[in-house]
């Protein structure tokens, strides 16, 4: 089975404060693996540091290979490979739907675009020239427009897909929170990433919009995308779960699949939390 993630000792404190004391986690291709446990444990902390907004002081994540702890490895390069949604959606509200999904594809695309334009100045040239001959070109550069327009399209796509085809020329505080999450799902999917992290993605919600989100984080697991989630939900972690964690006080207390997790707990602190939230 292929790795995506993998951590080793991870620690990382602020100040003296030790919030992550080694935390060590393997995360698979296809596995959703939900994170429960008491507020300030560190998980969204422990989410943070997987794609680098928070600095780890300690241990490692391998990642496509690379030690992303490592302060020479190029982690936005890295970063686009691991899609992020947050609590409180994180929406451009100066821009609509559509430009907030194809922002960052746009953005990746077109400069990488760039960099090949520049690199093969005289290959531009050698590709006119095959042009006059009815010649297929050296190299295949796409103009900005292609770009931008397959960007579009597939951004359209995804709207489509979570029933928001309508919205796309709409700014976001018209939407309802549950369709910003939403969005903010689809913006991440938009980068076709390995692996999608979740802190907490309903915690800001209305109750009778949690369940469009779960509904759609639902399919993608359904789909096979690689998930770690941090939620409070437990009756969405029984149903969705390859592997529930439980972390408190820095580290992980249990894991396994959700119905040992939740009918055979070995942990006190695990049983005792249990007791309050089920």
């Amino acid at each position: 089975m292929e790795t995506i993630l993998n951590v080793k000792s991870l620690k990382k404190s602020f100040g003296d404060n030790e919030v992550l004391k080694g935390v060590d986690l393997q995360v698979n291709k296809g596995e959703v693996i939900v994170i429960i446990g008491p507020s300030g444990c560190g998980k969204s902390t422990f989410l943070r540091c997987l794609n680098c907004l928070e600095d780890p002081t300690g241990g490692e994540i391998i990642f496509d290979g690379e030690n992303l702890v490592d302060m020479k490895v190029d982690i936005n390069k890295h970063r686009q490979k691991i899609g992020m949604v947050f609590q409180h959606f994180n929406l451009f509200n100066n821009k609509n739907i559509l430009d907030n999904i194809t922002l960052a594809p746009n953005h990746i695309k077109l400069t990488k675009r760039n960099k090949i334009a520049t690199k093969n100045f005289f290959i531009k040239f050698g590709n006119l020239f095959r042009k006059t001959q009815n010649k297929k070109p050296l190299l295949e550069v796409k103009t900005k427009k292609e770009i931008k327009a397959e960007n579009e399209q597939k951004a359209l796509a995804l709207l489509e897909k979570i029933g928001l085809q309508d919205k796309a020329t709409a700014y976001p505080s018209t939407l309802s929170g549950g369709q910003k999450q939403r969005i903010a799902i689809v913006r991440a999917l938009a980068m076709d990433p390995k692996v999608m992290l979740f802190d907490e993605p309903t915690s800001a919600l209305d109750p009778e919009m949690v369940g469009e989100v779960l509904e759609l984080i639902k399919d993608l697991a359904k789909e096979g995308m690689t998930m770690v989630i941090v939620t409070h939900e437990m009756g969405f972690a029984k149903e969705v779960a390859s592997k529930i964690i439980f972390m408190d006080g820095g580290v992980i207390k249990e894991e396994n699949p959700p119905k040992t997790f939740f009918e055979n707990p070995k942990d006190e602190r695990l049983k005792e939390f249990l007791s309050k939230v089920l």
